[in-house]
């Protein structure tokens, strides 16, 4: 057995005899590793002949000094590994100690806090009432509210900005400012990204994080400024001024625009002061705020189509470690303005643990890919560096944010509706968004085009994590894009391929994902599509062909908190250039975070929950119902197709089409995915829940027949099963609410669930008050006596809500008493015709 020591000029042989090499035979022998590790007999004696210097060797010898060279390797790089994860230990353990000293300054501040508030109680109680005096608590509180004093726009008023700035973001980052958390489902430890950490009970949202990253501190810095490179909702950061201070540090003036995630809201802008500077122990500070009413800087004028938000003192601290690599502390405080968006997206803007996620650990994440590039510079898969990889990546993500958000300064105009509103149209044919469109394929097929189409829509999802939901969508792909096409788009096709992205076209006969990158800790998966046998339908005499997708996947950890899952992918060439043009299309599916306690479970004959559970219902949804609170989610779905203008209209006909067929099939799967619905079969199922389900939709039925004198249902004989089936699939909106003093709704079709956007679970934390306007409110107050003595009423059309706050117009709607077996009034039902959204 060869030895592993001494290596380089000699080796033992089985004997005990030692073979010395030569220096020249060692780098002779050296170059042909490097070639080969591993050579096999007959190539150590091609070696021999080919090298002169090595022909007074024996096979047997150059066999051993292999054998030692690669027993050299391996404890050379296991030691490598072992330092390395000893210099991560050590620098973890130094920021739990940190942490541990900072935790332990809050307690003690918190318990000083205690006492003094406990005395100055106890002594308020005694003390004879003096109003000149401030309150205990106002004088408690003058070092967290004291107001700044006025500045003006010159550098000396902007130092003092920035050096306040730096004292709060220090304060933040190592001190108690705020109370932070551990962020739940990030344990630190060897093997995790750091110390995450969220707000509790501050001023707008915050999150911190510890961290090691292998990157020098100036590095760091330099990729933390910049900000589009690593942080995907980032827009722009336009530096508008830099002004050098007395301490070798800089601060600027920036303006930075935020993407809007959905369709529901309106992106976001900041007016900011960033202030870079280097600290008596050498650590590296970028620290930042924004500029408004309470600093008198210089300021920003509103734009239009953006929200102006706050950043609150934020920034990082990013400390040199021994052995190399940085210890950075982040912090990310922002007030996003939860006002200006719907009720139902608020959890979106006022949740920690999502900025956590979308911006602290994305930072962190960022960070360490970076570090690994530069430590393994190898090509992956289809002959991509990292690096390129990463960019193509950055490139799916901003183009699907581009189109999400269609604003008007990027050439972005909207098309007039179809009478639904249910898709948005949006047209852009700006040179910019054009160049390199017209691309050619492999089979000679070409793309014309000279305008791009967008057509995109929001839905509420119930009980469906988004990860699982995700996943079937890349696994399962015909099961939303295999939907039948009309003369449109087999006018629209004939345009060229990019027309209908990830869709079947003609004959398809599957597809095939071909793995092409990780990026770092699997957070993300970059791969290509093969969907095949693409063709034509064989009408048109063209040969089916194969098609390439590029696709970005993301968020399919089910554990994680505050993220998003995406599936984002584009048409591209054979061929596959890097700089190949990308008209990106996809899904969005963000988890929302439902904090509304349960109704009372105490309701006569609740037929949301006979319909919503069953006998095969898990324990996820027994939990779910139990706890009466539903997981939500906001899927948002944007489509670019590319054509030429003058067919305008009819690929805009096209694409409403092909979107309101993804939506329902995604509706369909995300049914079959729910936990309440997830029965032995692992399929779709009707939910017709209990007897008492059927005992209530005779009562509707019986009801609707006594009290107008005709049929609600056609060709339906009373007392058979099928009556709760046909209502439930009535093409009218049927929803009944409790006759209560504030009603809230306790049953609706399938039609009535997707005129509110909501389940059978989440329908019972609507009430009747919030979906009519004013008119429908009046009108309802004055029919609502006729309804309860007559049995009956005829509502003009007017405009109600959805739960996502979407105006609906109906024609017309019908209000009845429902009365069970004592002939007692158990509901009022609400048919609503022809209803469509606004």
């Amino acid at each position: 057995m060869a030895s592993c020591k001494d290596g380089k000029t000699s080796s033992v042989m089985d004997n005990g005899k030692y073979v010395r090499y030569t220096p020249e035979q060692v780098e002779a022998l050296e170059r042909l590793y490097h070639d080969c590790p591993k050579p096999s007999s007959m190539r150590r004696q091609q070696l021999i002949r080919e090298c002169p210097i090595l022909s007074h060797i024996e096979p047997k010898q150059i066999k051993v000094w292999f054998q030692n060279r690669r027993c050299r390797e391996k404890q050379r790089k296991e030691a490598s590994r072992l330092q390395a994860v000893n210099r991560k230990l050590t620098a973890m353990n130094k920021l739990l100690m940190e942490e541990n000293d900072r935790l332990q300054k809050q307690v003690s501040q918190l318990v000083y806090e205690n006492g003094y508030f406990r005395r100055q109680t106890h002594s308020t109680t005694l003390a004879t009432k003096d109003t000149s005096c401030e309150s205990v608590v106002t004088s408690g509180q003058h070092h967290l509210t004291s107001q700044h004093p006025p500045r003006d726009a010159s550098p000396a008023g902007l130092l003092s900005i920035a050096e306040e700035t730096l004292a709060e973001f220090l304060s933040k980052a190592t001190g108690t400012a705020v109370e932070w958390v551990q962020m739940p489902g990030m344990k630190p430890g060897p093997d995790s990204i750091g110390i995450i950490a969220i707000s509790h009970g501050c001023t707008g949202v915050a999150a911190r994080a510890c961290g090691l990253v292998g990157l020098e501190p100036t590095r760091v810095a330099e990729i933390l400024k910049d900000r589009p490179s690593w942080f995907r909702d980032c827009r722009a950061v336009d530096v508008l001024n830099v002004l050098p201070t007395a301490n070798g540090g800089t601060i600027e003036l920036l303006y930075m625009q935020l993407y809007a995630p959905t369709t529901l809201a309106p992106a976001r802008d900041f007016w900011l002061l960033r202030y870079t500077t280097v600290m008596d122990d050498g650590s590296l500070v970028v620290c930042e705020r924004s500029l408004g009413n309470t600093q008198n800087g210089p300021s920003m004028p509103p734009v239009q189509n953006f929200v102006r938000a706050e950043i609150l003192p934020s920034g990082y601290l990013i400390r040199p470690c021994e052995g190399g690599g940085s210890i950075i502390h982040i912090v990310d405080h922002m007030n996003l303005e939860a006002w200006s968006v719907p009720e139902v997206l608020r959890p979106l803007y006022e949740s920690s643990a999502v900025l956590a996620q979308k911006t602290t650990v994305a930072a962190l994440r960022y960070l360490r890919q970076i570090a690994q590039e530069v430590s393994q510079t190898n090509v992956s898969n289809w002959g991509r560096r990292p690096a390129a990889l990463r960019a193509l990546s950055q490139r799916l993500s901003r183009g699907f944010n581009e189109a999400l958000n269609g604003l008007t300064d990027e050439g972005w105009s909207m098309l007039g509706s179809d009478g639904m509103d249910d898709i948005t149209i949006l047209v852009n044919s700006s040179p910019d968004k054009l160049m390199g469109l017209n691309l050619s394929f492999a089979n000679g097929f070409s793309s014309l085009s000279n305008a791009v189409m967008c057509a995109k829509a929001s839905m509420l999802l119930q009980n469906v994590p988004p990860a699982i939901l995700l996943r079937f969508l890349r696994e399962h792909r015909s099961e939303w894009a295999d939907n039948n096409i009309d003369a449109y788009s087999a006018a629209a096709i004939k345009v060229g391929p990019c027309c209908l992205p990830g869709t079947r076209v003609g004959n398809f006969g599957g597809q095939v994902i071909l793995p092409l990158a990780h990026t770092v800790e699997h957070e993300e998966l970059l791969e290509v599509i093969k969907l095949e046998g693409v063709g034509h339908s064989p009408e048109d005499a063209i040969m089916p062909r194969d098609m390439f997708l590029l696709q970005l996947c993301s968020g399919m950890d089910e554990n994680a908190v505050g993220t998003s899952a995406e599936l984002i992918f584009a048409p591209i060439d054979a061929s596959f250039a890097d700089d190949a043009p990308l008209l990106p299309s996809g899904f969005r599916i963000i988890s929302l975070e439902s904090g509304k306690e349960s109704s009372s479970p105490n309701r006569t004959l609740d037929l949301t929950s006979a319909l919503e559970t069953g006998p095969a219902e898990n324990k996820v949804g027994n939990d779910l119902h139990t706890n009466g609170g539903t997981s939500r989610s906001v899927m948002t779905i944007a489509f670019q197709f590319a054509f030429e203008s003058h067919m305008q209209e009819n690929v805009a006909s096209m694409a409403r089409q092909y979107v309101r067929s993804i939506i329902s099939s995604v509706q369909r799967v995300a049914l079959a995915l729910s936990p309440s619905h997830l029965g032995s079969h692992g399929g779709l199922r009707l939910p017709l829940g209990t007897p008492e389900a059927h005992t209530l939709a005779r009562w509707i039925f019986q009801s609707y027949r006594c009290f107008l004198g005709v049929e609600l249902l056609k060709s339906i004989a009373e007392g058979s099963e099928s009556i709760l089936k046909s209502l439930w699939h009535h093409s009218d909106a049927i929803i009944c609410c409790s006759a209560k003093a504030m009603p809230v709704f306790t049953f609706a079709n399938q039609a009535g669930l997707d005129m509110l956007e909501t389940t059978l679970v989440a329908l019972q934390d609507i009430t009747l008050e919030k979906v009519f306007d004013d008119h429908g409110k009046k009108n309802l107050c004055t029919e609502f006596p006729q309804i309860m003595q007559q049995g009956f009423a005829c509502l003009q059309g007017g405009i109600c809500l959805s739960s996502m706050s979407r105006p609906i117009s109906y024609e017309r709607a019908v209000a009845w008493k429902v009365m069970n077996e004592e002939d007692s009034p158990h509901c009022i039902c609400f048919m609503f015709v022809n209803w469509s959204f606004v």
